[in-house]
């Protein structure tokens, strides 16, 4: 288990990163029952709402608010660029005019939501609900309006499950952190009973605690009192003990079907509204939404209001798209569980009972080649539309289907089982000739083992091989372990072009041989060449502006 901690001003904020917390068994109070863990399991999508007086000025809540920031390790001294006489007045100003929360849960609905997730208050400590215990609230905005209880109200009145979000940590408040700290524990304490006592029922309480402990936020004690005012709530990892879920941030969340998890991300680039964002392409989003189903998890995917209370068009119409997509293909997603085949950059995998439902996002040819499960595939049918065959040998499972039947999102085969999906070991699906192959390389960022460069062949693109900052050449090497032909790369390097000249070379006799020479890289880059055998495969990285970063290096055989 790793331990994170930070020590600002006699305030020590910890992250225990992990599953279990401690040795000893949970108290009830500390986890949800799988009975009450079985709708979100099933819902797989919801909706996050970051919004507040911030979004009169476009720039990212709290994080641009100027001053100190308790409670958050080494940026606990840092300061964004709105001054604080001037962020922390900003809700005097704040008239949403627009607001409509039955129409903020229609077009959650209509997206294929299952639940919302609304921050009620976030770092820089102003309450979006009428908090009898501060004045630094939205009914003291122009606004006049507990929009807490409007948009519970409305999720009540139309069957969308409710969550708050709730930052232990908070900038504003004079005592977080700091010499009469305990004063603010009982502050923080009492907002939560208000959040869990005039709202109706909540489903969620999703901490953002910024790396909290259980002893500095009280935790356990916290956590009895909202489950004794809302027994059937689930509470997220973030205030200093595991909780219910994971919540990994801004990507896709590692394959666990053991471990509830839910990733958030962003529909733009920032958490609250920023003007001209760049909203996620549909491909993005439902590629994004696949990956977390078939990685077992949960997506709460983020959209900031407008300072008039509405929801920029765009991001609407997307979400308007996503739900279309979902009409058609929902059985892929809901009440599925994530595998057996684990996501990859080329597709991902659910199941549910016999059905297991292969989605392939990227193509070479007309086929895809699958490792071998351990059951029988009785039937096929390509849901997308058009025709798919399907063979299967004990050295895996072929699936050939014409370029004008796939899917330029996602074509999705329904395989029919001669068992129950889950009863079948989780395996890869990476058909990567280089796929768990070892790997030495020239250099590796810090000697941290995080960044090998086994992570550049393991067949998850949330993990990365990465070199020193300052690195300008760079080399990785695979040994395929016996000769082996291949005629196709792809090479993922999502940080951006940092690679700008490079080689792939195999290994002849004593010396290396260049077979390929390239310039730019960037995401998901691949190549075609003539077929190639060789035991030992280098990418020679000649010139990059900064420390070359490597997300996925594999190679393929597409002459099979």
């Amino acid at each position: 288990m790793r331990v994170l901690v930070a020590l600002i001003g006699g305030c020590a904020w910890m992250f225990l990163a992990g599953s279990a917390f401690g040795e000893e068994a949970q108290a009830d109070y500390l986890q949800a029952t799988a009975k009450d863990m079985a709708w979100w399991r099933d819902a797989r999508f919801g909706l996050f709402v970051h919004w507040g007086p911030v979004s009169l000025v476009g720039t990212e809540i709290s994080w641009s608010r100027g001053g100190p920031r308790p409670g958050w390790g080494r940026d606990s001294q840092a300061t964004g660029p709105i001054p604080v006489e001037v962020y922390d007045n900003l809700y005097k100003q704040f008239r949403p005019y627009a607001f409509n929360a039955d129409q903020w849960v229609a077009m959650a609905k209509a997206a294929g939501m299952k639940y919302i997730v609304f921050t009620t208050k976030h770092h820089d400590g102003f309450c979006m609900f009428d908090s009898a215990l501060t004045d630094y609230k939205i009914t003291n905005s122009p606004l006049g309006r507990d929009v807490v209880a409007e948009l519970a109200e409305a999720c009540h009145k139309h069957g969308l499950r409710l969550g708050f979000y709730y930052s232990p940590p908070d900038w504003h408040h004079p005592d977080c952190c700091g010499e009469h700290h305990e004063r603010y524990v009982e502050y923080m304490h009492g907002q939560l009973r208000e959040l869990c006592t005039n709202y109706g029922k909540v489903d969620i309480i999703w901490f953002d605690g910024l790396g909290s402990t259980a002893e500095m936020c009280r935790s356990e004690e916290m956590l009895k009192m909202i489950r004794e005012l809302q027994p059937h709530v689930l509470i997220n990892n973030r205030a200093g003990l595991p909780g219910d879920f994971s919540t990994p941030e801004q990507h896709v969340g590692a394959f666990s079907n053991t471990r509830p998890w839910e990733s958030c991300i962003t529909i733009a680039t920032q958490w609250a509204w920023k003007p001209n964002d760049r909203t996620k392409s549909l491909s993005e989003c439902i590629r994004t939404l696949v990956g977390c189903a078939g990685g077992d998890g949960n997506l709460l995917f983020n959209v900031g209001p407008m300072y008039t209370g509405a929801i920029e068009p765009l991001q609407v119409e997307r979400l308007e798209e996503m739900g279309a997509w979902l009409r058609k293909y929902g059985k892929t997603v809901y009440g599925t569980r994530g595998g057996p085949y684990m996501p990859t950059l080329w597709c991902a995998s659910t199941h549910k009972g016999r059905n297991l439902y292969l989605h392939v996002f990227e193509w070479d040819g007309d086929r895809f080649e699958l490792p071998p499960i351990d059951a029988k595939v009785r039937s096929a049918r390509l849901l997308t539309g058009g025709c798919v065959d399907v063979a299967q040998t004990d050295e895996g499972i072929t699936v050939v289907v014409a370029p004008e039947h796939q899917d330029a999102i996602d074509t999705i085969v329904a395989l029919r089982l001669d068992r129950p999906a889950d009863e079948l070991k989780p395996c890869p699906a990476a058909p990567s000739l280089a796929y768990g192959k070892p790997v030495t390389t020239s250099n590796v960022h810090k000697d941290q083992p995080e960044y090998a460069g086994a992570k550049a062949v393991d067949g998850d693109n949330h993990s990365r091989w990465a070199t020193d900052g300052g690195t300008h050449q760079a080399w990785l090497e695979v040994d395929l372990e016996k000769p082996t032909t291949f005629n196709r790369v792809v090479i993922d390097e999502s940080c951006g072009s940092r690679i700008q000249s490079f080689q792939l070379q195999r290994k002849a006799g004593e010396e290396w041989e260049t077979f390929f020479t390239g310039t730019t890289v960037g995401a998901k880059w691949h190549q075609r060449f003539e077929p190639v055998t060789a035991q030992h495969v280098r990418l020679n990285i000649l010139e990059a502006t900064e420390g070359p970063t490597i997300w996925e290096f594999q190679l393929f055989n597409t002459m099979k």
